[in-house]
């Protein structure tokens, strides 16, 4: 099933996700490519099409190619509340979970496969996820989702945007990170700390993207 639904690439598109072989290399790759902030959906061959990728964009390609180097493509969602959620592609290595992630946000891209839980892996992005009134803002996290489902909608190829996985993303069961309680009684960031989640962050004149 993973070898006919990746002959929906091109023998050179193949070639390049091969290419990267790993987790890390699929990361370096992604980050290589310019954080774009317009709101569209791509496909992971219009992203290698045209170099250029945000948060959930950069997921699916890296799902793509983790797909393509013999991982499931499987990615789960960080939920926000006053901010942009945050889709992810996640990995297991000997039983652990490591993530890969294009983010405009300095902390918030590559995790190593060293988390025994998915709980613990989004728990690993709380103390970088945050909005520009310095607010922690991630509350919480999804099941994983396996990309495979949208096998007979060709997602890693077509030309028409992916809405219905983030539509999908939506529906799904989210598991709360942290209690009202604490959420009540979060501190905001420090300017050192606030600085240096924003160091490369591209802009624009509005909005805000993970």
């Amino acid at each position: 099933m993973h070898n006919s639904s990746l002959d929906s690439f091109t023998p050179a598109e193949l070639r390049k996700l091969r290419s990267l072989k790993s987790p890390h290399g699929i990361q370096r790759f992604i980050d290589d490519m310019p954080y774009h902030l317009a709101d569209t959906a791509w496909s992971p061959r219009h992203v290698l099409r045209e170099n250029t990728a945000h948060c959930f964009e950069g997921a699916m390609l890296a799902a793509a190619a983790l797909r393509a180097n013999g991982y499931p493509p499987l990615i789960f969602d960080l939920e926000a509340e006053k901010d942009t959620d945050h889709v992810v592609a996640i990995y297991r290595v000997n039983g652990h979970w490591g993530a890969i992630a294009k983010s405009n946000f300095s902390g918030c891209r590559y995790r190593e496969p060293v988390y025994r839980s998915l709980r613990e892996l989004a728990m690993s992005y709380f103390d970088a996820y945050f909005n520009l009134r310095r607010e922690r803002s991630l509350r919480r996290f999804s099941r994983p989702v396996n990309l495979s489902r949208f096998d007979y909608r060709h997602w890693m190829t077509t030309d028409q945007p992916l809405w219905f996985v983030a539509e999908y993303l939506f529906t799904i069961h989210h598991y709360r990170l942290i209690t009202p309680h604490m959420a009540r009684n979060l501190h905001r960031l420090d300017h050192r700390s606030f600085e240096a989640g924003c160091v490369g962050r591209a802009e624009k004149g509005f909005g805000i993207q993970k």
